[in-house]
């Protein structure tokens, strides 16, 4: 069965091998970004373009270019990395990824809340950054604290859509060799979003909440 599926940060790496991983199975792809690569174009999916989920006006226009879409499956994969060095804070890097890694994945859904079928499935792509049992280097401190406020809210998300049937993945990719990173990684974006959307389709109400490795490992907190 073909399902809808709307990925943001789409235009390269995972956002980029998502849409064409679930266009190359046959589903509806609205791929959502800032500015269309031409990798992006050339998938023929549905582009979305010209869409900041940080700005109140880019949440409106995706809003308005999805008016009467079913969504099946939503992944808030667009994310940023900044680095901060104790001594060295940068309050505005900071505050840049709390706005686009936390904030705008939780504004992005609650937006959509109408747009989504029954059942349905929401996808937040995090970091095992995010965990404080798995911090054992310290460092990226804006990175960290906004994947860890995506965790919670995630939760949050699970428990309060449930009653509208709509589940929620808590994803870790693992480390891909996107731009983000520099290219250097253990896996490619390919294998994690081939990876990723198994962890979606093992997603269902009982499951919804739990915060998974890409492999199928749960994360702890």
């Amino acid at each position: 069965m073909t399902k809808t599926v709307v990925i943001t940060g789409a235009n390269r790496g995972i956002g980029l091998s998502f849409s064409s991983l679930y266009s190359k199975s046959g589903n509806t792809v609205y791929a959502v970004c800032r500015s269309a690569s031409p990798e992006l174009k050339a998938l023929g999916v549905n582009i979305i373009e010209g869409v900041d989920v940080t700005r109140e006006e880019g949440i409106n226009k995706l809003v308005a270019a999805l008016k009467g879409i079913k969504i099946d499956l939503l992944i808030n994969n667009a994310g940023i990395l900044r680095n901060e060095i104790l001594g060295q804070i940068n309050t505005s890097t900071i505050r840049q990824q709390f706005e686009t890694n936390a904030l705008a994945p939780l504004l992005v859904t609650e937006a959509l809340i109408g747009n989504f079928a029954k059942p349905a499935k929401a996808a937040v792509i995090t970091s095992r950054m995010g965990s404080v049992a798995d911090n054992t280097s310290g460092g990226r401190y804006g990175y960290r604290m906004s994947k860890a406020a995506l965790n919670i809210a995630s939760v949050s998300l699970a428990h309060d859509l449930k009653p509208k049937e709509v589940s929620v993945a808590i994803l870790h990719p693992g480390l891909v060799g996107t731009e983000m990173i520099g290219g250097v990684g253990d896996i490619t974006p390919d294998q994690a979003a081939e990876r990723l959307a198994q962890r979606i389709e093992e997603l269902n109400l009982t499951n919804s909440g739990t915060f998974w490795h890409s492999n199928g490992e749960v994360l702890p907190w």
